[in-house]
């Protein structure tokens, strides 16, 4: 008889998105007609930059003769993009990362679940709550989390909490950890972290052997010269770091996928013996394995990001997107609401008004307001009491979707 992977019995009965998705459908099943504006799942909204398209179709061109054509392409990624996201990336900002560290995927998600293929089941994991839901999830999936003891947290995971006391920043833990996620800008609360404050993370994982996957999805939304892009903009990262980061957000390739993660040939893990091993070997056999790479029309996409026109034209996307994120931050904030993020992040944090949970107050917006948020609770325990807003957009709906909630008659 075949036998399942038990582990998937102690998920949350739904993902948070899908049963967000369940929710609308419904209300839109029995309200028909109704315009509904979805500030809810992080997906862009405005056209691919023309340079990205123009590349694209450019390689759809090459790949339709014979001398252009491209099957199988490295699994890493084609070199031509890899040098590109070095040099731009991490070089000019003084990293020390080789186009070799640099392997290209189809998204950051699937990056910082499949990075625990190479990591053991008995180390001890760290992350943060609220949190990316993928980061839980994909831990609970492979069996590292234990029994669930509550609806929110598990056994096996050690959680560092997020308030607005400590500025929705991670504290260091008082115990060590093996593996700790961080996300900055912060997926959802939208906070960022300075250099002092990563360069404590990685004094904590050096001094611990300790394990970073660094989470930068965001980073091009950064507005502040002085606030560190990269882990690996700080002095000893590139012994205790990974880090992931993406085309979807800065460049609108949510629908086309591709990304790439960071693993420095210097980072070693140990195992069960206590022998040494590189964790950039064991990640170039992964996905030398189980991964034939992203094709060859949309990396040539890729790499027309960093070229002048493509970043003139992803700097136009990311300040129209933090325009929305202002929208919503101030109109919140005039009617009273306790609101964080939206500065240096394309999410806007919002406390609920008192005498309403996540979930009814998402109700409430959808049902008074046809807005569709994500409930803080979906991220985990210390989300309950705030909802997440996405400037993901157009101009228009953002103006409508704000008038509407502050249209709304609610206590604050």
């Amino acid at each position: 008889m075949v036998k399942v992977n038990s582990n998937y019995f102690k998920l949350k009965t739904n993902y948070l998105f899908p049963e967000i998705n369940n929710r609308v459908n419904h209300f839109i099943e029995i309200n028909n007609n109704i315009n509904i504006i979805r500030l809810g799942i992080g997906d862009v909204t405005e056209p691919l930059p023309k340079a990205c398209c123009l590349a694209m179709k450019a390689a759809v061109d090459e790949m339709g003769t014979d001398h252009g054509f491209h099957g199988y392409g490295p699994e890493q990624g084609y070199d031509w993009l890899r040098k590109a996201i070095a040099y731009h990336d991490f070089q000019i900002r003084g990293c020390d990362i080789s186009s070799e560290e640099i392997f290209i995927s189809d998204g950051s998600k699937c990056d910082t679940s499949n990075i625990l293929n190479i990591l053991s089941n008995d180390n001890r994991i760290a992350v943060t709550d609220p949190v990316y839901p993928v980061y839980v999830d994909s831990n609970v999936m492979a069996g590292n989390t234990g029994n669930n003891f509550e609806k929110t947290h598990y056994r096996g995971l050690i959680y560092i909490i997020l308030n607005a006391e400590n500025n929705f920043v991670a504290s260091i833990p008082k115990e060590r950890v093996d593996i700790v996620y961080l996300c900055f800008p912060n997926n959802p609360t939208g906070a960022v972290a300075t250099r002092f404050q990563l360069k404590e993370w990685v004094n904590y994982a050096l001094d611990n052997d300790s394990l970073i996957l660094f989470d930068a999805a965001y980073q091009s939304f950064i507005q502040d010269p002085n606030l560190p892009h990269s882990i690996f903009e700080i002095e000893g990262a590139r012994n205790c770091a990974i880090e992931f980061r993406s085309f979807s957000k800065n460049a609108g390739f949510t629908g086309t996928r591709c990304a790439f993660s960071v693993v420095p040939k210097s980072l070693n893990g140990n195992t069960i013996c206590g022998n040494k091993v590189n964790l950039w070997e064991l990640w170039k056999r992964r996905q030398s394995t189980k991964f034939n790479g992203v094709n060859y029309v949309v990396q040539r996409g890729a790499e027309a990001v960093y070229s002048h026109e493509g970043q003139v034209q992803i700097q136009a996307l990311t300040k129209f997107y933090m325009e929305n994120a202002a929208i919503i931050y101030n109109k919140l904030q005039d009617i009273g609401l306790q609101v964080y993020g939206g500065k240096h992040a394309p999410y806007v944090w919002i406390k609920t008004p008192e005498g309403k949970d996540s979930w009814e107050f998402f109700d409430y917006l959808l049902k008074k307001a046809h807005i569709v948020s994500t409930p803080g609770s979906g991220f985990g325990k210390a989300g309950e009491g705030y909802i997440r807003l996405s400037a993901f957009n157009s101009r228009s709906n953002i103006e409508v979707a704000m008038d509407r909630i502050t249209a709304l008659d609610f206590d604050i």
